[in-house]
């Protein structure tokens, strides 16, 4: 049995004393106020066993983390023609770049850039009745916590300074790949990013990726297939530009927010998630990176 606990103890011990923590997200007004000492871990294994420590009950912005939890209702709602719309390439570009956008005639390169979680969000709009409400229910739902939430200041923060968003909303309606109001499709997307989360809501909720698509409470959200699809998408794109970096020195599929989460997980093993609030050049958290690497490292499980 791996001792868990003993290796995020000596995570912590190994991080806590660090120096260059990367810088937050000042571009985000409401993201740069946040203290970027603050870390924390939560993982917990295929048994549902939890294993804990630093800030992991601290509530933080999921930002683009979310972009997976969208990603999985949508599926459950249009399946594979959800296809037609997003492609599964890895972009090789940062999150909020546009230029192949288009070259590709307005069909994103994969479902967790901006430009393809906007076209994921107006699927969503399109399918419920009240999305904003309907997509705080599912995730509720699958975290089994009905407190999860929107953080309504970081909301408003996303709407006044997301001029790239914009932009690409306007440049899939031209080309004919976003059905809805832009502003309408854009309003629920800074909401998505802005759910407010701790380590171990977000491990809770995505245990189902590492349990074969069924949640802590035996419920079924995905078939085998979907989940598959999904965690490969992960692996390959839930970094943006630092992805085979990610899969070279963790080796786990993951999804990372600019709000410093980062939730990975081993399919039939466990789901982990971090926080730490500053950055790196890439835009993922500098010490959940390297938290998450010596997780792998120490307990000799990734998925290669």
């Amino acid at each position: 049995m791996i001792a868990y606990q003993t290796i995020l103890n000596d995570i912590f011990s190994d991080i806590k004393n660090t120096e260059d923590r990367g810088k937050v997200a000042s571009y985000i007004p409401e993201l740069g106020k946040i203290d970027k000492d603050k870390f924390g871990m939560h993982l917990i294994d295929t048994n549902g066993r939890g294993y804990f420590k630093g800030d992991s009950e601290e509530l933080f912005s999921i930002q683009s983390i979310s972009k997976v939890l969208s990603l999985a209702m949508a599926l459950g709602l249009v399946g594979e023609n959800l296809w037609q719309r997003v492609d599964v390439e890895p972009s090789g570009d940062p999150f909020n770049h546009l230029s192949l956008l288009e070259q590709e005639n307005g069909i994103p390169r994969n479902p967790l850039i901006n430009a393809g979680a906007i076209v994921v969000a107006d699927i969503l709009v399109t399918h419920l009745k009240n999305p904003k409400e309907d997509f705080k229910k599912f995730i509720c739902k699958v975290a089994g916590d009905p407190h999860i939430d929107f953080d309504p200041k970081v909301a408003k923060s996303e709407k006044e300074t997301g001029f790239k968003n914009f932009a690409a909303a306007n440049l899939l309606k031209s080309y004919g790949n976003l059905k809805n109001d832009v502003s309408e499709v854009l309003d629920f997307y800074f909401h998505q990013c802005a759910i407010a989360m701790s380590c171990t809501q977000l491990a809770k909720t995505f245990f189902l990726f590492s349990n074969r698509g069924q949640c802590m409470q035996g419920q079924t959200y995905l078939n085998i297939n979907q989940v598959k699809r999904i965690n490969a998408i992960m692996l390959t794109c839930g970094f943006y530009d630092e992805a085979g970096e990610f899969a070279f020195r963790v080796g786990l599929p993951g999804k990372s927010g600019v709000g410093g989460g980062i939730v990975a997980l081993l399919p039939d093993q466990f789901c982990v998630a971090t926080w730490s609030p500053g950055l790196n050049m890439k835009g993922n958290s500098k010490l959940g990176m390297r938290a998450l690497e010596k997780l792998t490292s120490d307990s000799g499980l990734s998925i290669f």
